[in-house]
């Protein structure tokens, strides 16, 4: 019989659907809106900043919150906050009460994607970690996908109405956690396992997988947020002469084939190994950004960015599966770390990326990504091909 999801893994997607919808409303209409307060760019990209900033400042310590309070109330009062904030920032009335109500959001949104991934982690076996969390990413990428179109229908009515409706999304991802979710505890069923009992943090820390997966999720953090994000749509207005209309476009294909691929990579990371995965994706994605800078037409970008779309389906999957097997059951301090490492990357990736085209070219723009990527596919052949959670001894 072929074994199904468990029931948290579905809870956990459906929610990422009504977090990522709302996320995905709000993000085309907050530049518009913080410069409606009479702003420079600078001070725009303060406010993006902030949100990142404060969850990778916030991450350490989630582990620390859901040892005491556990995932689900962690996951949903972080929800709570984000939600709170961000009915609160379409109330806002100057451009410091959005700042400061925009970084509040990222605490929570860290304690929301930290406790997550954590219940996830703890409440799926070994075999389904893959699959587990490339559905629960698709989530996030459906969610992702429809929610612009929505925010460009609110706007119209209001630039304040879609933090309201992210708010109102917001709401019924909370209720549905505190409904349908069941502490990691309850929802562990059968005999104990080597994984149920905690593994030091030392322990994990020294653990092959984990770092292979930690230095993964750096590069990742770089490579999509640093590059592909900030430097591809400039790309395609400058050096392709086209109009920004395309940007969207091209993201969006490259969205429905990486959500596509999430399904197929997910059994893989299962079935044939989190190392394959990691190497093989890694250096992929490499060669991809290796390849943007010199492109002449845009089918060409198009294309590129759907086979990184494909890499990115096992680049989202096999990491975290990494950190499941080395941690165990109780993760919530591992994966507090492996995320705050990709806010990391995604804080420092822009603003490396943007000084090395200022200096030089797009190449040493898009050249800083493939180093970090080539990296992390060449640190995984350290990986063994172990999957079972770390021994404790001594």
């Amino acid at each position: 019989m072929k074994p199904r999801l468990s029931r948290e893994t579905v809870v956990l997607g459906v929610i990422a659907f009504f977090v990522m919808v709302g996320f995905g409303v709000v993000i085309p209409v907050l530049p518009l809106f913080i410069r409606s307060f009479n702003v420079g760019y600078t001070e725009v990209g303060a406010v993006v900043s902030a949100f990142a900033l404060m969850r990778f400042v916030s991450s350490p310590f989630v582990g620390t919150f859901i040892t005491w309070g556990g995932e689900r109330t962690i996951l949903a009062l972080g929800i709570g906050i984000v939600a709170v904030s961000s009915a609160m920032v379409g109330l806002a009335q100057s451009y410091l009460e959005v700042l400061l109500l925009r970084g509040a959001g990222g605490i929570g949104s860290a304690m929301f994607s930290i406790s997550a991934m954590s219940l996830l982690l703890a409440t799926t076996p070994q075999s389904m970690r893959g699959r587990a969390v490339g559905f629960y990413q698709g989530g996030f990428l459906i969610g992702g996908m429809a929610g612009p179109a929505i925010g460009g229908l609110l706007a119209v009515i209001s630039l304040r109405a879609p933090f309201f409706f992210y708010a109102g999304t917001l709401v019924v991802a909370g209720a549905v956690g505190l409904m349908f979710l069941r502490p990691a505890s309850k929802a562990v069923s059968g005999a104990k396992t080597p994984e149920s009992t905690p593994i030091p943090f030392r322990v994990v820390l020294s653990d092959e997988r984990f770092r292979a997966a930690c230095i993964a999720n750096f590069a990742s953090g770089w490579a999509n947020m640093g590059v592909r994000s900030a430097l591809v749509p400039i790309l395609i207005v400058e050096l392709l002469h086209r109009e920004e209309l395309w940007t969207g476009i091209a993201f969006a294909i490259a969205a429905v084939v990486q959500t596509i691929a999430l399904g197929p990579a997910g059994t893989f990371v299962d079935k044939v190994g989190r190392k394959p995965a990691i190497i093989g994706s890694y250096a992929v994605a490499a060669a991809v950004m290796l390849a943007i800078p010199f492109v002449g037409e845009l089918w060409v970008l198009i294309v590129l960015l759907c086979v990184f779309g494909v890499a990115a389906a096992f680049m989202g999957t096999a990491p975290a599966a990494a950190v499941g097997d080395a941690a165990g059951e109780k993760s919530g301090q591992p994966v507090a770390v492996f995320s705050a490492i990709s806010d990391l990357g995604a804080i420092i990736g822009p603003l490396a990326a943007g000084a090395l085209l200022d200096a030089f070219s797009y190449p040493a723009a898009f050249g800083s990504a493939v180093i970090l990527l080539a990296v992390a596919s060449v640190y995984a052949l350290r990986m063994p091909r172990r999957t079972s959670a770390a021994t404790v001894t001594g």
